[in-house]
């Protein structure tokens, strides 16, 4: 027999019941409450829901207002329904790009983002091939061998990206994933020269991914856009062929966004003048 928790569903612990519950009864409140007013709407013993209280005010999931002494929800909520929004809308912007690239490439389109060290594929369109890749929305993945996390890499503070390493490692998952700290460096500078990431089979074998970064008005990248499909299908030729679109593609989201390109200046130090030399007359 599975063990239930509250509410008949299995395996999900109490504590974790009995907060959802607090923060449900703030939540339907239009005013704060006071431990007098929780007792009395909470079927809990004094002693658990003032400790699962103390719990969720010391992570900022309720708030005590230090004159009244009352409760309301904590602003860790508004920052999570913050980031929540932000990324379904990006999803909702980022769609057409994503169609459009799949239309032009014939191959899966993903738009993803870099959370907690990790890739989160936020939205994504299925290629036109019989033979596609099945990715699928909410996926994580490794940054340090996707062609989307190796795009977001490369523009990271070298801090950033020192710090991820550290924690988490370069961990084989083919042949081909890099699992050396100097050759990772040396493939994120690449990218940046070429403004394309290259996911070799390197997460799984006969995957091939090809990434550009997204940016936001203030130049800031955000995310990146990959199409993923078969690596017999996505050659050397057709690589060559779909990275500019796919770089397009980004470019084109990041200009939505807001995104506006320095213009290049050409050095004033002369330096770029050519000089003329005069032979004197014999």
């Amino acid at each position: 027999m599975r063990p239930r928790g509250e509410n008949g569903f299995p395996n999900r612990p109490q504590v974790l019941e009995r907060s959802f519950v607090i923060l449900d009864v703030l939540a339907n409140s239009r005013e704060d409450l006071s431990l007098a007013d929780l007792e009395e709407r909470l079927s809990l013993h004094k002693s658990t829901y003032y400790r699962l209280l103390r719990t969720l005010e010391h992570h900022r999931y309720a708030e005590k207002d230090p004159l009244t002494g009352k409760y309301r929800l904590g602003s860790k909520l508004l920052e999570l329904a913050s980031k929540a929004t932000s990324r379904f809308d990006l999803a909702t912007i980022g769609r057409p790009y994503l169609e459009k690239l799949s239309s032009q490439s014939g191959e899966t389109a993903v738009f993803g983002l870099l959370n907690d060290r990790q890739v989160v594929q936020i939205a994504v369109v299925d290629g036109k091939q019989a033979l596609r890749m099945s990715v699928t929305v909410g996926g994580k993945s490794p940054a340090h061998c996707t062609s989307l996390g190796k795009a977001i890499l490369a523009y990271l503070p070298e801090e950033e990206v020192d710090l991820i390493v550290r924690k988490d490692g370069l961990k084989p998952y083919t042949p081909n994933t890099i699992t050396r700290r100097s050759k990772l460096k040396a493939e994120l500078a690449q990218i940046r020269d070429r403004g394309f990431a290259i996911d070799d089979q390197e997460l799984e074998i006969g995957l091939k991914c090809i990434a550009s970064v997204v940016r936001d008005q203030s130049g800031g990248v955000i995310g990146a856009l990959s199409i993923a499909g078969s690596a017999m299908r996505l050659n050397r030729k057709q690589v060559a062929l779909l990275a500019p679109i796919v770089a397009r593609s980004a470019s084109e989201f990041s200009m939505n966004l807001g995104y506006r390109p320095m213009p290049f200046t050409p050095p004033s130090n002369g330096l770029t003048k050519s000089r003329v030399v005069r032979k004197k007359k014999p």
